[in-house]
């Protein structure tokens, strides 16, 4: 089964829950303005209980480097997810300071040149995650990307779909593109930073429904 990120975690039995319905990556918000914010030491306590092996991203929004290896530390995270104006250097330099990390960046894609933003990316992240654009939200927006217009996008590293993306609609977007991996938050929330597990169960029975080859659900 693909790479299935649920971003956004901040209840521990949430967590533990979501990792063993399938979900390989966490994502946990480390940008203070969100509502989905949690502190290094929550994450940590999160990272530690978890009984399952799963990638533990941090997203973060135009902060130094010296902040987010730091957040790195403290937390116990695997990954750090870029949703704010990074340039490529910096992801490089990013990279020079977190061997061993993933850098995953985030393209708000507005436009179809979004796409050829993206491509400048490719030599310096491990992997790209496609947003949709919102005006004044980083991400967790709920609004869904013009998946046609990504039908030719191939990058030379894996990356993400995400972007409104929930239950009701992931087979389509699916049917559509072929993605390495797709992330959901609002999609499967209750209220944000708050998860809905049926959900969530029901993403992952969509999945193996996809995967099993049949042609209605």
């Amino acid at each position: 089964m693909m790479r299935v990120k649920i971003c956004g975690i901040t209840k521990l039995e949430q967590a533990q829950a979501i990792a063993q319905l399938g979900a390989t990556s966490l994502g946990f918000i480390c940008v203070e303005a969100s509502p989905r914010y949690l502190k290094p030491d929550q994450i940590r306590i999160i990272s530690e209980h978890l009984q399952l092996p799963v990638d533990r991203i941090g997203v973060f929004a135009d902060a130094a480097i010296e902040e987010i290896s730091q957040i790195v530390a403290e937390a116990g995270l695997t990954g750090v997810q870029l949703h704010g104006g990074e340039s490529p250097l910096f992801c490089d330099k990013l990279h020079q300071f977190l061997p061993g990390v993933e850098i995953i960046k985030a393209i708000r894609v507005k436009t179809p040149e979004s796409l050829t933003q993206a491509s400048a990316y490719v030599d310096s992240v491990d992997t790209l995650l496609l947003d949709a654009y919102h005006p004044q939200q980083l991400g967790g927006t709920g609004k869904t990307l013009d998946w046609s217009t990504l039908k030719e996008f191939s990058p030379s590293c894996p990356w993400l779909l995400a972007g409104g993306l929930r239950p009701d609609n992931i087979i389509n977007a699916l049917r559509e593109l072929q993605p390495g991996g797709i992330d959901l938050s609002s999609g499967v929330e209750l209220t944000p930073g708050d998860k809905d597990l049926d959900k969530v169960a029901l993403l992952f029975e969509k999945l193996r429904f996809l995967s099993s080859g049949q042609k209605s659900f």
